[in-house]
C-alpha cells in the first residue's frame, strides 16, 4: 500500500476534538501514552519499535553485510532467493556506495521510508567496516532517516561507542537463551578472539557478550530491540525467563518470532525435522512472557534486502543497478507525505477513542477477530488476496492488535486450492471471526463449514471502528440467543 501525497491545503481531520484515548487499545495515543514523550519521539515513525507506526512507514534493509561470526541451527544465508522470505535472505549484495545509492532511489520513490538497517546476510557488526561506511553515506545524503541495525551481539562491544557516534538510535540484538545448555542446541559453533568455540562454552561467551553489549548500548540511551526464536522443544519453555532477564538489563522491546524449519530452505533444523510452532502456540509463549519486557507482536521476520511496508515488500521493484546518490533529490513529496500521516494518525487515535467508549459498557468475554487490512489501519482487502491476517482482541478496555498470522494468497491466479483453504482454517481455531472486505462464495463456505463467522465490510472502517461494533453485535447475538 502506497498513500497518496496529498496536497496541504486539502488536509482534514474529521475528528480532531474527539476525546484522546483512555485505554489499553490499538490507536497510535495507546503507545504514545505507554512511553514517555522523548521515548515516543524516538519510536513513533520507525514500523518495528512502534506497532502503529507500520500502517504508516516503511523500512529499508541494504544488504552490505555477507560475513558472520556465528553458525545457528535455524540460518542459512542465501544470496539468490527472491521468492524466500525470511532472514538472512538477498537477491543481491551491496557495496556501501552503492546501497547508498539505492537509498536515495528508494527514498525518491517511497515517501513512505523512515528507516533504513544493515541485518545482513551475516552480522551488520561483525562486518562493520561495510556497515559503518554504508550509514556514513546514508547519513550524509538523507539525514533524516532512522538508522538502525541488527546483530547476534558477539562482535557489539567494541563498536558501541561508534554505534552512538553514527546516530543509530535503535539496535537489535538476538538472544535465544540464557542458558548455556539451551544455547548449545541452538548455536553449533562460534567464532571469537581468532577461534572457534561450540557446545556450551561457546554458548557461554556469546551469552556473556550479549548481556554487555545489551548494558552498554543502554547506558548510551540506545533502544533495544531484543529477537529470540522460538524453537519448539529447545526454548519454548525458556522464553518467558528470557523476556525477564532482558527487561531487566534495560530492553526496550522483546520479539519472541517463529522459527522457519522448512527443509527445502536448507537449514540444520528444517533438515533434522524441528518444525516451528503453530499460530496457537507462538501466541500462548508471547502471552506467557506478560508482564516483562515490552513484546513486539507485528513482526514479519523480514529478509535482509526488505524494502516497504511491513508485509508489502518491494524488493524486485528497485532491483539492478541504482542511481548514483548525488543525483537531485526533491524532498516536498516526503514532507507531503508525513503531513497527510499526521492528519489520518489524529483521525485514527479519534476512532479508536470512540471504539474504546463503545466498548467501555459491554460487559462480555474478550473476542478476537482477524482483520484482512492492506494498511492504514484499515478493513481494506479482499480475504482472497491476503497473505497475512491482523488478529485483534477487543474487550472492555478496547480494541487491541495481539498479532498476524500468515495464509496462502488463495486468489493467486485464481487458482486457490481446498489445501490452502485448511490451511488458514488451521491457523484460525481460537478466532472466531474474520473481517475484511469482500469474501468469495467458496471461501465462505469453507470457512463458514468450519464454524468461523464472516464479516464483509467494503467501506474501509478504521479496524478500531468495526471491530467495536462487531463486539457489541456479538454480544446482543449472545443475549439474544440466551435470553
Amino acid at each position: 500500500m502506497s498513500a497518496p501525497v496529498i496536497p496541504l491545503e486539502s488536509l482534514r481531520v474529521s475528528r480532531a476534538k474527539a476525546a484522546p484515548s483512555a485505554c489499553g487499545g490499538c490507536g497510535p495515543s495507546a503507545e504514545a501514552d505507554s512511553l514517555p514523550p522523548e521515548i515516543w519521539a524516538k519510536v513513533k515513525d520507525h514500523p518495528c519499535y512502534a506497532e502503529g507506526a507500520h500502517a504508516f512507514f516503511a523500512r529499508m534493509h541494504v544488504a552490505v553485510a555477507p560475513a558472520c561470526n556465528i553458525q545457528c541451527n535455524y540460518c542459512n544465508r542465501k544470496y539468490d532467493c527472491a521468492n524466500e522470505s525470511r532472514p538472512g535472505v538477498v537477491s543481491e549484495r551491496l557495496t556501501p556506495e552503492a546501497a547508498a545509492a539505492k537509498v536515495v532511489a528508494v527514498a525518491r520513490a517511497v515517501p513512505e521510508l523512515a528507516v533504513v538497517g544493515i541485518a545482513g546476510p551475516g552480522d551488520a557488526v561483525y562486518d562493520w567496516a561495510r556497515t559503518k561506511t554504508t550509514f556514513a553515506l546514508v547519513r550524509e545524503r538523507l539525514p533524516e532517516l532512522t538508522l538502525c541495525l541488527s546483530s547476534n551481539g558477539l562482535a557489539m562491544l567494541e563498536h558501541v561507542d561508534d554505534i552512538a557516534e553514527l546516530g543509530i538510535g535503535h539496535v537489535t540484538l538476538t538472544i535465544n537463551a540464557i542458558d548455556p545448555a539451551i544455547g548449545a542446541q541452538i548455536y553449533p559453533w562460534i567464532f571469537h578472539q581468532h577461534r572457534r568455540w561450540t557446545g556450551e562454552d561457546a554458548a557461554r561467551i556469546l551469552l556473556a557478550r550479549q548481556v554487555a553489549a545489551l548494558e552498554a548500548l543502554v547506558a548510551r540511551d540506545i533502544l533495544v530491540k531484543v529477537n529470540s526464536v522460538l524453537i519448539p522443544g529447545v526454548n519454548d519453555q525458556h522464553l518467558p525467563a528470557v523476556n525477564a532477564f532482558v527487561k531487566a538489563k534495560g530492553a526496550f522491546l522483546h520479539n519472541v518470532m517463529p522459527l522457519i524449519s522448512a527443509p527445502e530452505h536448507g537449514t540444520a533444523f528444517g533438515l533434522q525435522g524441528v518444525r516451528g510452532p503453530t499460530a496457537q502456540e507462538l501466541a500462548a509463549v508471547q502471552d506467557a512472557c506478560g508482564g516483562g519486557a515490552r513484546l513486539m507482536r507485528h513482526c514479519r521476520q523480514c529478509r535482509a534486502d526488505a524494502i516497504g511496508l511491513l508485509g508489502a515488500d518491494r524488493p524486485p521493484d528497485f532491483a539492478g543497478e541504482p542511481e548514483t546518490a548525488d543525483a537531485p533529490f526533491d524532498h516536498q513529496a516526503r514532507e507531503d507525505y508525513r503531513c497527510w500521516v499526521e492528519v489520518e494518525r489524529a483521525d485514527r487515535e479519534a476512532a479508536a477513542a470512540e471504539a474504546a467508549l463503545a466498548t467501555r459498557t459491554v460487559a462480555a468475554p474478550a473476542l478476537k477477530i482477524a482483520v484482512c487490512t492492506k494498511g492504514g489501519g484499515r478493513v481494506n482487502q479482499h480475504f482472497g488476496q491476503a497473505t497475512e491476517l491482523t488478529i485483534v482482541e477487543v474487550d472492555q478496555a478496547g480494541v487491541r492488535r495481539v498479532g498476524h498470522r500468515r495464509i496462502d494468497n488463495h486468489c493467486v491466479g485464481c487458482t486457490g486450492t481446498e489445501a490452502q483453504l485448511d490451511a488458514a482454517i488451521a491457523v484460525l481455531t481460537d478466532v472466531p471471526i474474520v473481517l475484511c472486505a469482500k469474501i468469495g462464495p467458496v471461501p465462505r463456505r469453507a470457512l463458514e463449514a468450519a464454524g468461523l463467522i464472516i464479516i464483509e465490510d467494503d467501506t474501509a472502517p478504521y479496524v478500531e471502528t468495526a471491530a467495536a461494533q462487531i463486539y457489541r453485535d456479538h454480544l446482543a447475538g449472545r443475549d439474544a440467543a440466551t435470553g
